[in-house]
C-alpha cells in the first residue's frame, strides 16, 4: 500500500560535497534523513562519450508534499549540469518509522 513518504536519490563525485548536500537537506527538514552510500564506479555516456567515475550516492527519505521543496534545493546546491534525481515510492514499512520521517519532514 503506498504511503506519502518517499526516497529521492542524487550522486555526487566528491565525498565531502556529498555530506553537505546531506546535511544540508535535513537540517532545513527537507528530508527527516539522508545516508551516503559508499563510492561506487559509475559508467556513463556525457558530452558524446562514454565515462568511468567515482560517485557517492546520497538517499532522502522524505515526503511527497516536502519533495517539490527538496527537488529545488537539491537543483540549486548540485554542483552537476544535469544530477541525477530519481523518486521511490515507499510501499509500506514500520508504522512507527514511516510516522518519524512524516514529522522529521515537516516545515517547523
Amino acid at each position: 500500500m503506498p504511503t506519502e513518504i518517499v526516497i529521492a536519490q542524487t550522486t555526487m563525485d566528491d565525498e565531502g560535497k556529498a555530506a553537505l548536500l546531506a546535511a544540508g537537506a535535513v537540517e532545513r527538514r527537507l528530508a527527516a534523513c539522508a545516508h551516503v552510500d559508499p563510492p561506487f564506479t559509475a559508467v556513463y555516456r556525457w558530452e558524446g562519450a562514454v565515462r568511468t567515475e567515482r560517485e557517492w550516492r546520497i538517499s532522502y527519505k522524505t515526503t511527497r508534499a516536502r519533495l517539490p521543496y527538496l527537488t529545488a534545493w537539491v537543483k540549486d546546491a548540485h554542483s552537476y549540469d544535469v544530477p541525477e534525481w530519481i523518486v521511490l515510492p515507499v510501499d509500506g514499512g514500520s508504522e512507527e518509522y514511516l510516522a518519524w520521517v512524516a514529522e522529521e519532514s515537516t516545515e517547523a
